[in-house]
């Protein structure tokens, strides 16, 4: 997509990642509804655009003791995703080609297409590149406006966000394990551990890649301002499944999130404003012939004033709730002598499963260019399971260097712990006391 001088800087369609400028010529609020489904007004019939993200992952590769068999085996949590055969890898985590546009000024067009190295390409552990976004949205109903196709699903913040808003590598851990969700073929035969809790176990051949915060489904959505105030919402209706993975659920998947905000100035995703917002989804994804309840909500709030001003600053805080369909990931990679409980995931889906984390970060622009960050996340996997709950806790460290608004560097430091609070099992234990560190480092280049 070509900025036009004419017309102002474009407006950032964050969710659906298109390249953009930090305001647009209106001087209309941009809350992440508005960024992710309506292309600025001016936009003309056809707009290409893209972007590219080299990232870099270093750790340890840590094994764990050798009580834990095959001896020396280095725990998943200490290699890379999504292949999870190496600790230390360059690779091209997201990559995206996009088309977007208006068909006229009631009807915009999103299509977007990823080709990068993460979860959501890799299909029964192989390599599928696929369709990330395709949506039309309708705008002739004043105060509904109507999004039809594959949607970012209304839901926490970090799902929320596009590309050039992310202040870390790594997501929190709770976005990563509750929100990031795998799906599994509905249509195989699973059996079930001799665990406590007895999860049914998922192999690799059965998963079909993760949602990317996104569903097939209809929303209607809106946003109204009130001089510095404004208020927007969007309730969803969708299927449980992607293009890859198909439909994994017969019942509707429900999404909906309302926010109220207070605008200090500005316009576009960098606006100066605080904002505070719930989401609720719910789903009832199919497993072994039988229909279980997905239950995921959250509250938070942000605050953004100064975006590459000297001293400018943000801050934000969400909490997130999660019952039934909780996934424990694998805690090894597939090897011989390596007992299946061990190297597949371990999914609780009854709605007595239950997960909960939260996540605190800030940031201060000690230039106009240079970001610095902190973070601390907390997530509490199976409180309600003794012999199978793990805390994950993590500081994050990081800089960023803000060359325009749609290109930057980051670098994070993650220092991350794992606890195992029923203390006998020999092996998870062995896993906790192996976890390493993490240095991450992305360049976030838009074209």
């Amino acid at each position: 997509m070509r900025m036009k001088a004419q017309n102002g800087r474009y407006a950032a369609t964050l969710c659906a990642v298109v390249a953009s400028a930090l305001l647009s010529q209106s001087a209309v609020a941009a809350d992440w509804f508005e960024l992710q489904g309506i292309s600025p007004p001016k936009a003309p019939l056809f707009g290409v655009s893209g972007f590219i993200e080299p990232s870099l992952y270093l750790m340890n590769g840590t094994a764990a003791e050798n009580r834990v068999p095959p001896i020396n085996n280095i725990p998943r949590i200490n290699l890379v995703a999504p292949n999870y055969n190496q600790s230390n890898t360059l690779t091209i985590l997201r990559a995206r080609l996009m088309l977007r546009g208006n068909l006229n000024q009631h009807i915009s067009y999103f299509l977007g297409g990823e080709v990068g190295n993460n979860a959501f390409t890799t299909v029964r552990g192989a390599y599928t590149p696929a369709l990330i976004d395709g949506h039309v949205t309708f705008s002739y109903i004043p105060g509904v406006r109507v999004e039809t196709g594959i949607i970012r699903a209304p839901g926490p913040e970090d799902a929320m966000q596009g590309y050039m808003a992310y202040n870390y590598v790594v997501f929190p851990t709770a976005i990563g394990q509750l929100m990031q969700q795998s799906f599994y073929d509905s249509s195989a035969a699973y059996k079930a551990a001799a665990i406590a809790g007895n999860p049914y176990l998922v192999s690799g051949a059965n998963t079909l890649g993760t949602n990317a915060f996104r569903y097939p489904g209809v929303q209607v959505m809106d946003w109204f301002r009130f001089g510095h105030w404004e208020l927007a919402y969007a309730a969803m209706a969708g299927v449980y499944g992607s293009v890859a993975a198909g439909n994994q659920s017969s019942s509707p998947l429900y999404a909906a999130r309302v926010q109220g905000s207070y605008i200090f100035g500005g316009a576009g995703p960098f606006r100066s404003d605080v904002t505070a917002y719930l989401w609720y989804q719910h789903a009832r994804p199919d497993l072994n012939g039988q229909s279980y309840a997905m239950m995921r909500e959250g509250v938070g709030f942000t605050y953004l004033q100064g975006y590459m001003h000297q001293w400018g600053r943000r801050l934000k805080a969400e909490y997130i709730h999660g019952t039934g369909w909780i996934s424990a990931p694998a805690a090894f990679s597939s090897a011989a002598n390596l007992a299946p409980v061990l190297s597949q995931t371990q999914l609780y889906p009854g709605s007595d499963n239950k997960a909960n984390g939260y996540d605190v970060e800030a940031g201060l622009f000690l230039t106009k260019h240079i970001e610095a960050d902190v973070r601390y996340d907390y997530y509490d996997r199976l409180p309600n399971n003794p012999q199978q709950e793990r805390i994950f806790k993590t500081w994050a460290l990081a800089l960023q260097y803000h060359i325009t608004p749609l290109t930057k560097i980051m670098a994070g430091y993650y220092f991350r712990t794992l606890s195992v609070p029923y203390q006998p099992n020999p092996a998870a234990n062995s896993i906790s006391s192996a976890v390493d560190n993490e240095f991450a480092m992305q360049a976030m280049i838009s074209f």
